[in-house]
């Protein structure tokens, strides 16, 4: 690998100063062509790159966006992705994306890592693990010291910031309501990310939909796990030992194992069993039956963050915050009976 000129090498081993380096570099009409054809290919020869935090400080401002999601994988995060990457575009700014695989460490290595001059703001949903122990003081810090941040989904009533959300209570309410209206009766609740935000949310609104309309909650129907694994264990349990004509998932796995579990244990879906899952990834149309589901409209949720995000930055002077509810809609595939 080629060793980095610095400003003062070339400045020294092409006998100018380094303030003409300097202009040469960015084109100033200052600098005569043929020096700056000079500089600037002796530049490109000795592997010369900008100082960018260097820059950075100088200017304040990297037209970059750091983007921190909780897991790539899931593809509710890969379409919010794609929505941010658009408005970026087109605003002129670039993304650099972490992933904090759901650690709090990870997180605040990230935010530190990026807010050191690399980027002008955040992006970011907050980690599993952060939620889970109520630790929210990295993200007050980079705000504090002027770093603005949007969340996204998963986000804290703890942070002053900008934040883009779903109606996850109401859109529970409303799939639990559309199951009540099929004629199910005996409807199960599952839940694989109980210790997030966004799943309590939406237990609570399943629960409302059933006082709502006069069901009693049956609690041999209903798991609450923050653990896949000890989801599958608990759903397995449940088939075997009791009838169910619904399920409410409140996350992909659980709404993508529904199905699998309810086949497995012989129910007709949806003439015995009807699913609705808050999940919209690849499986839900390719499965067989194809899942119903919550959509969370996941590049929408993108382009809002993105684009309060560069407002904030393009207009510094911004007072109070936004949170920006995005409707999700209900898609009704092989999973539920027509009404």
């Amino acid at each position: 690998m080629k060793e980095k000129a610095t400003l003062k090498q070339i400045a020294k081993e092409l006998h100018v100063s380094v303030s003409t380096v300097s202009k040469a570099l960015n084109n100033s009409p200052e600098i005569s062509e043929p020096t700056k054809v000079r500089i600037q290919e002796y530049a490109k020869l000795k592997n010369y790159k900008p100082n960018i935090i260097g820059l950075n400080l100088k200017n304040r401002s990297t037209k970059t966006i750091g983007v921190i999601v909780p897991n790539i994988l899931n593809s509710f995060f890969a379409k919010v992705f794609s929505g941010i990457e658009k408005v970026a575009e087109e605003k002129g700014y670039n993304v650099i994306t972490c992933i904090s695989n759901e650690s709090l460490e990870k997180e605040v290595h990230a935010l530190d890592m990026l807010s050191n001059g690399t980027i002008d703001g955040f992006v970011l949903s907050i980690s599993e693990e952060a939620q889970k122990l109520g630790e929210f003081d990295h993200f007050k810090e980079i705000i504090k010291g002027g770093t603005p941040v949007v969340m996204f989904d998963r986000v804290s009533d703890e942070v002053a910031c900008d934040k883009v959300i779903v109606d996850d209570y109401e859109s529970a309410v409303n799939a639990t309501q559309h199951l009540i209206k099929l004629g199910c009766r005996k409807i199960a609740l599952f839940s694989a990310i109980d210790n997030l935000s966004v799943g309590k949310l939406r237990a609570k609104g399943y629960f409302d939909a059933l006082e709502k309309n006069n069901i009693k909650v049956d609690d041999k129907l209903i798991i609450r796990t923050d653990s896949e694994e000890d989801f599958n264990q608990k759903a397995e349990a449940l088939f075997k030992a009791h009838k169910v004509d619904g399920v409410f998932a409140v996350d992909e796995h659980t709404s993508v194992s529904s199905i699998k579990f309810g086949l497995r244990h012989g129910y007709k879906i949806p003439e015995e069993l009807s699913v609705i899952g808050f999940a919209d990834g690849i499986w839900s149309r390719r499965m067989t039956p194809s899942l119903s589901t919550v959509s969370q409209h996941g590049p929408e949720i993108g382009e809002a963050a993105a684009k309060l995000l560069i407002a904030r930055l393009e207009s510094r002077d911004q007072e109070g915050f936004q949170t920006q509810v995005i409707q999700t809609e209900l898609r009704q595939r092989d999973s539920t009976r027509k009404l």
